[in-house]
């Protein structure tokens, strides 16, 4: 089933929902955008009569602090219908009133934080149904994420992993996400932490599935599930294990490394498109 909405996957700016050294608000240099501005580029698109972004903010440790950036980010870019959906265990995801609320909203937005604490929470539950459900039938709905945010939304995510000067086999987690769409893997914050090997690490173990390194600043803008459109000042490291020719990941033991041969790299930026079904880049 194709979806109809889009959604919008965030290279992030939150240190694992520490706010206290770092303002989100604030653009590192004035070519930047904040994700604040790029969700908001987007809804303006769109009818008034649907400017409702609604804030879950669950996967952070400090989420009243969230709370507050988030609604006062985007009061600064001019929207007015801003809300919280508090969601802090599995009781709560059953709530009919927050369900109610994604039924009428334009955008939903998980912030960052930690991925296992939006899984436990989430997973399997009415509330991720019916945002589920908004994406598949709403045109005018984006399902959107940032840092950890992000990675929970494939069907396949990386849940932690160490990152090391060589890949040992055990070092990185994988679990079962959101699934709001299948064949990626989403990594944030892909740059300055330096994961490239994290991410070819999982797509190594999962060659079906796209890497996607989202830099900070930048954003993946995905239409019908397939078609990817790079916003933002950084960029995005896509990886594709689809032609491998050889790995030894399912032999190595102990201290000997993982070696894999003939991952393929492609770099985007501000602009560019890219078809992930496909795996080429697009007008």
């Amino acid at each position: 089933m194709i979806p109809k909405g889009k959604l919008l996957i965030i290279g992030g700016h939150e240190n694992k929902g520490d706010i206290s050294g770092e303002n989100l608000d604030i653009k590192k240099n004035k070519d930047c955008k904040t994700h604040f501005e790029i969700l908001g580029s987007l809804i303006q698109k769109i009818p008034r009569a649907h400017h409702v972004i609604q804030i879950i903010a669950s996967a952070s440790s400090v989420p009243d602090e969230m709370d507050e950036l988030y609604m006062n980010s985007y009061k600064k870019e001019g929207f007015t219908h801003v809300g919280i959906i508090r969601v802090e265990n599995k009781e709560d995801a059953r709530n009919p009133e927050s369900i109610q609320k994604i039924k009428t909203a334009h955008a939903v937005l998980f912030t960052g934080g930690k991925q296992d604490k939006l899984i436990s929470i989430l997973a399997e539950t009415p509330l991720l149904a019916a945002i589920k459900n908004k994406y598949y039938s709403d045109k005018n709905f984006i399902a959107g994420g940032t840092s950890a945010g992000a990675m929970v939304m494939p069907e396949i995510i990386i849940m932690g992993g160490v990152i090391s000067e060589a890949l040992f086999k055990g070092e990185i987690k994988i679990a079962k996400g959101f699934g709001l769409i299948k064949n990626v893997i989403v990594d944030t914050h892909f740059i300055k932490r330096g994961r490239f090997g994290r991410l070819a690490h999982a797509v190594t173990l999962n060659p079906t599935c796209l890497g996607i390194g989202l830099g900070e600043d930048t954003a993946l803008l995905i239409s019908e599930g397939n078609k990817a459109e790079c916003i933002g000042s950084g960029m995005i490291i896509l990886i594709d294990g689809s032609k491998i020719n050889s790995t030894n990941i399912d032999i190595a033991q102990g201290a000997t490394p993982i070696v894999v041969d003939n991952l393929i790299v492609t770099i985007i930026a501000e602009g560019s498109c890219y078809l992930l079904a496909e795996r080429k880049t697009c007008e």
